[in-house]
C-alpha cells in the first residue's frame, strides 16, 4: 500500500519504519529540512533502540523516503497519517495548529479518495475539526475529492516502540459508519492484517471513542503511579516497606503489578501532555475530574521527593555540597529529557548552592541543550554541572549519589568502587533500584522511595 506519514517525530518516523518494514511505499514528509538532512544522511533524529536498523535497511530497499515536498507526499499516499506534534497550549489543552495545517494541506493537493488517520494523541472530536478543514480546502478548489478521517492512536512506550509496534496488544481503530468510513475501514484492516494473522488485535469502535481511548489510557497508568508514589510516602512515615507492598498488591488479579513502582515522578511526552489536556476537555464540558487533578498534582509534588530528602540529610545547607546524578532521561532506553525528574532536582540543588557531575548513557548532548533553557535566566549555574564520562566518573568527590534513571546499567554497580568514590556513601535511589537491607551491609547510607523500614525497626 502507498502511505504517507506527515511528521518524522517520535511517533510518525517509528510508524513509517515498521509499515515500510512489512513491504509498503512509505513517504516520510516533515517540514523541518534538517530533521530530513539527517534521515536522508543515513541518521535518525531521535534514540529509539533498533529504530536506526529498519530505517536503513528499508531506505536501501527504496520503501521508504524522507522530503519536505508536500504536493508529492499528498500525491502518493492513499492513506495519509497525520503523525505531527500536539504540544501543549498554555490552558492546558493540546494545541491542534500543526493537526490541522496537516489536514489542509492534505486538502489543498489531494485529488482522488484519500483516508486520513490521525495518528497524532487528540483530544475527543479532533476529527470532525479535521474534517472540516479538508472541506474548506476542498471548496476553495471547488474539488469534489472523497476522503475519511480515521482515528488510529498510537500505544508505544519509548524505548520499546519498534518491538510495541510489531507486536502490538491491541490496534484501536475508528471509523464512522458512512460509505466513505465503510471504504477506509477496508483500507485500513488491508494494511494492519499482518498484525491479526496469529489473532485479531484490532478493536473497531466510532471515531470518538478511539480518540478518548488514547487520553483514557495514559490517564489510568498515570493514576496507577500517583497512586504507589503517595502510598510510598506514607510508608517512609509508618515503616512499611513499599517494594513489598507492590507485590502483595500486584499478586491480585484484579490490579496486577504493571505501573506499580514508586519512583521520583513520571515525566516524557505523554503522561504529563495528556492529563492536562483531558483535564482541559472535562473544563470545556462543565467537568472537574478530581482524580486525574490529583493524579498531576501528586505527580509535581513527587519531582521534588529527591530534593527534600537530600535537603533534609544535609540540614538545608547545600552551599559548598558536590552531588552525583545517574540518569538524566525521564525513563530509560530513550534521550527524552521533556518532563524528567532530574531537571528538577537539578534545579533544586544547583539554586541551592550544591555543585553537580551528571551521566546518563544516552542523553547526555540533549541534556546540555534542555539545561542551557532550563536555566537561561540564571546561565551561571551551567558553570556548576560536570558531565561525567561514566558512572564511576560522575562519583569523584560528590558527597552523595543520586538515581533518577532506571537504566539496567545503574542496577549492578561495583559497591566497594561507589564507596571509594564517594566522600561518603550515601545513595539517594530515587527508582528503588537496591534493596535496603543489602545497603545496610555493605554500610552505605541508602534513601529510598517508600523503603525507610530499616529507620523503624
Amino acid at each position: 500500500m502507498k502511505i504517507t506519514i506527515i511528521g518524522t517525530g517520535y511517533v510518525g518516523l517509528v510508524t513509517g519504519a515498521c509499515l515500510a518494514e512489512l513491504g509498503n511505499d512509505v513517504f516520510c514528509l516533515d517540514v523541518d529540512q534538517s530533521k530530513i538532512d539527517i534521515l536522508n544522511n543515513g541518521g535518525i533524529p531521535i534514540h529509539e533502540p533498533g529504530l536506526e536498523e529498519i530505517v536503513a535497511r528499508n531506505r536501501a530497499a527504496g520503501r521508504i523516503r524522507f522530503s519536505t515536498d508536500i504536493e508529492a507526499s499528498v500525491t502518493h499516499g492513499d492513506v495519509q497519517f497525520i503523525a505531527v506534534g500536539t504540544p501543549p497550549d498554555e490552558d492546558g489543552s493540546a494545541d491542534l495548529k500543526y493537526v490541522l495545517a496537516a489536514a489542509r494541506n492534505i486538502g489543498k493537493y489531494m485529488t482522488g479518495f484519500k483516508v486520513v488517520v490521525d495518528k497524532s494523541t487528540v483530544p475527543v472530536g479532533t476529527a470532525d475539526r479535521v474534517s472540516a478543514a479538508l472541506r474548506e480546502e476542498l471548496a476553495v478548489r471547488q474539488s469534489h475529492a472523497d476522503f475519511s478521517v480515521v482515528s488510529n492512536p498510537e500505544f508505544l512506550k519509548e524505548g520499546a516502540a519498534v518491538e510495541d509496534f510489531m507486536r502490538p496488544d491491541r490496534i484501536v481503530i475508528g471509523c464512522d459508519s458512512s460509505a466513505q468510513g465503510d471504504k477506509a475501514r477496508n483500507m485500513m484492516k488491508k494494511l494492519y492484517a499482518p498484525f491479526n494473522r496469529n489473532h485479531e488485535r484490532t478493536f473497531w469502535m466510532d471515531v470518538r471513542s478511539a480518540e478518548f481511548t488514547k487520553y483514557a489510557a495514559n490517564a489510568m497508568l498515570a493514576t496507577r503511579i500517583s497512586f504507589m508514589n503517595e502510598l510510598a510516602n506514607l510508608a517512609d512515615h509508618v515503616g512499611a516497606d513499599i517494594e513489598a507492598v507492590r507485590h502483595g498488591i500486584g499478586s491480585d488479579p484484579r490490579i496486577g503489578h504493571s505501573f506499580l513502582y514508586a519512583g521520583c515522578g513520571y515525566g516524557g511526552s505523554c503522561f504529563p501532555k495528556d492529563v492536562q489536556a483531558l483535564e482541559r476537555t472535562a473544563q470545556d464540558y462543565g467537568l472537574n475530574l478530581l482524580i486525574l487533578n490529583a493524579v498531576e498534582a501528586v505527580n509535581a509534588r513527587q519531582k521534588q521527593i529527591l530534593g527534600n530528602k537530600i535537603l533534609k540529610r544535609f540540614d538545608n545547607k547545600l552551599v559548598g555540597k558536590h552531588f552525583a546524578i545517574w540518569g538524566l532521561a525521564f525513563k530509560p532506553n530513550t534521550d527524552d529529557m521533556r518532563a524528567a525528574s532530574s531537571r528538577v532536582l537539578l534545579g533544586e540543588l544547583l539554586r541551592s548552592g550544591a555543585t553537580v557531575a551528571v551521566y546518563d548513557p544516552v542523553s547526555m548532548a540533549e541534556a546540555r541543550r534542555v539545561f542551557e533553557l532550563d536555566f537561561y535566566d540564571a546561565p551561571e549555574l551551567l558553570d556548576a554541572i560536570r558531565y561525567a564520562s561514566s558512572p564511576m566518573d560522575a562519583l569523584d568527590q560528590a558527597d552523595a549519589l543520586a538515581i533518577v534513571t532506571e537504566w539496567k546499567a545503574f542496577r549492578s554497580p561495583d559497591f566497594d568502587q561507589l564507596k571509594a568514590r564517594l566522600k561518603q556513601p550515601v545513595i539517594f535511589d530515587g527508582r528503588n533500584l537496591f534493596d535496603p537491607t543489602v545497603m545496610n551491609e555493605l554500610g552505605i547510607e541508602y534513601h529510598g522511595i517508600g523503603r525507610s523500614v530499616l529507620t523503624h525497626k
